[in-house]
């Protein structure tokens, strides 16, 4: 097994509020995202929990690719956002589309800081 592992965790997103509290316009634009990319998506979930005396609830979307899987939560209240974006390299590197996936999510949220990092999963020879 072989793969990437990216991770982005997002602060102060100056983006609109609907893009942390709506799962079905964030689920759908993600789906976009990854099509795009070329990237294969076998199946999705979105969900917005329910709103607390902090504020509006946040948003899990999930979905699951024929190459691994890419999620991404919100925090409204905190204006945050934690990305996932995993990707194997069995049949080929998809690398660059996992990178390039990344760097859409980041940008659509307006970060003022973020945190990513990069974990190459697996050993080669295997």
């Amino acid at each position: 097994m072989q793969g990437l592992h990216l991770t982005a965790d997002l602060y102060r997103c100056r983006c609109e509020a609907l893009w942390l509290t709506d799962a079905q316009q964030l689920g759908d634009w993600c789906l976009k995202v990854v099509e795009a990319s070329g990237l294969q998506a076998v199946n999705r979930l979105f969900h917005t929990f329910p709103g607390t005396d902090r504020g509006p609830g946040g948003v899990t979307a999930t979905i699951l690719l024929a190459e691994s899987h890419v999620c991404l939560h919100t925090w409204p209240e905190q204006r945050a956002v934690t990305i996932d974006v995993y990707v194997c390299n069995f049949g080929a590197d998809h690398s660059a589309k996992a990178r390039g996936v990344m760097t859409a999510l980041v940008n659509r949220f307006q970060p003022e800081w973020t945190e990513q990092r990069s974990l190459d999963r697996g050993d080669a020879d295997s």
